[in-house]
């Protein structure tokens, strides 16, 4: 939709506003954070010849073409998508052949349009797994033991049975986070009565990782560093508000089965031997790449960023502190990121956003809700005082390796 500004009438868009337009819409449904999308929209713009003023949020891009006194002024509103690393590659090629000029922008245009029309590369059967496999794979990087492995993987079905539905009815689709926390923390307080020893904490926190708004609340801090206020505020308000409704549904979700069924034992979780964990390392990234959608070929190298993300953050850990080697660690998959996008002409997202995955402290967060919820109001500061110093120190690292090693252009 058009909102002429300062004319009678609206002129008729030109195939390179055209271009820009549909661009951003799909950059913005697909991940992009709101400097990232300005800079990118900016910089196409400038290649064919327009002169913009670009403002993004995470629910509207208003774009101005021309000079100051003669603006033509778009107006669309937008919704955040899921992340969808395969579509953003193929976009990522068409920019670059519109800015080499080997591609006409009415082209380019077409061709944004066919890659947003795109099916999922995956099927419903597959990504229902990989929620399961991430949810119990992940409950080893939580110190998991066999049990609570076995019933995270079930939980994390579950949610993805649930996601799929949420996809076809849009009034489930509006509440289910909490839906899904409430079915998370239920069966896992009703496994907790029936398959003890199982730690109910860890097995609820593994079921519902993949609903943990980590990386939005990581987006916002960046944004937020960047001088982007009002896209921050709002995107953190978002993250705010998505850890309360989770947190209301396993409070609801626990409560009732604990009513119905009774209260299971408070326990530690049997450990696993080391060599999981390197089973824990391939299989996560492997299903990320199919919840991120990513082409099957980035695959490989998903699963070589997830393994640096972990052990450079473990090594700073070890050496300077937990918040210090979520900087470490975060600094090195960024680097690495842009050595990545620069040697094979491939956006960095490939490969950043699964290594950024595992290091963003969305289950500190819930750590956080959870204390509060059980009143232990100091504990509950401390932890979301921790998961703040995290993400700061999480994002002081990503800006730093593009410092360091600048991203690709």
């Amino acid at each position: 939709m058009s909102l002429p500004h300062f004319r009678s009438s609206p002129a008729p868009a030109h195939d390179a506003q055209r271009f820009v337009l549909g661009l951003g819409r799909a950059l913005h449904t697909y991940g992009y954070s709101a400097h990232g999308l300005e800079e990118v929209m900016g910089e196409v713009a400038h290649r064919l010849g327009l002169i913009t003023q670009i403002f993004s949020t995470p629910t509207s891009i208003m774009v101005a073409f021309g000079p100051q006194d003669e603006q033509q002024t778009f107006l669309m509103r937008v919704e955040p998508g899921d992340q969808d690393l395969g579509k953003l590659a193929r976009l990522d090629h068409v920019i670059v052949e519109v800015m080499q000029g080997t591609l006409p922008p009415a082209q380019g245009a077409r061709r944004v349009a066919e890659i947003v029309a795109a099916p999922p590369p995956y099927g419903q059967g597959l990504t229902t797994l990989a929620y399961g496999l991430s949810s119990g794979a992940v409950s080893r990087f939580l110190g998991g033991g066999l049990r609570e492995a076995a019933v995270a993987t079930v939980l994390g079905l579950l949610i993805g049975l649930l996601a799929l539905a949420a996809s076809r009815a849009r009034p489930l689709g509006r509440v289910f986070e909490p839906v899904a926390a409430f079915v998370a923390s239920a069966g896992a307080t009703l496994a907790g009565l029936w398959l003890h020893p199982l730690s109910v904490f860890t097995t609820t926190l593994s079921g519902l990782i993949v609903l943990i708004p980590g990386l939005t609340l990581t987006v916002a801090m960046t944004e937020l560093s960047s001088r982007h206020l009002v896209s921050g505020i709002a995107r953190l308000s978002s993250a705010f508000m998505l850890f309360l409704t989770i947190a209301f549904g396993v409070a609801l979700g626990g409560k009732l089965a604990a009513f119905v069924a009774g209260t299971p034992q408070s326990v530690a979780p049997a450990p696993l031997p080391g060599w999981t964990m390197l089973v824990a390392l391939i299989v996560v990234p492997l299903a990320f790449t199919v919840l991120l959608r990513a082409e099957p070929r980035d695959a490989g190298w998903i699963v070589v960023s997830g393994v640096i993300a972990f052990y450079s953050s473990r090594l700073g850990t070890d050496a300077l502190g937990v918040e210090l080697g979520v900087f470490v660690g975060a600094f090195v998959v960024g680097a690495a990121s842009n050595l990545y996008a620069r040697l094979l002409d491939r956006p960095s997202t490939i490969p950043l956003v699964p290594g950024i995955l595992l290091l963003v402290p969305g289950s500190i967060g819930y750590r956080s809700l959870a204390a509060l919820l059980d009143k232990e109001v100091i504990s509950g500061v401390e932890t979301a005082f921790r998961m703040i110093l995290m993400a700061v120190a999480l994002v002081a690292g990503l800006m730093i390796s593009n410092v360091v090693t600048p991203a690709r252009r």
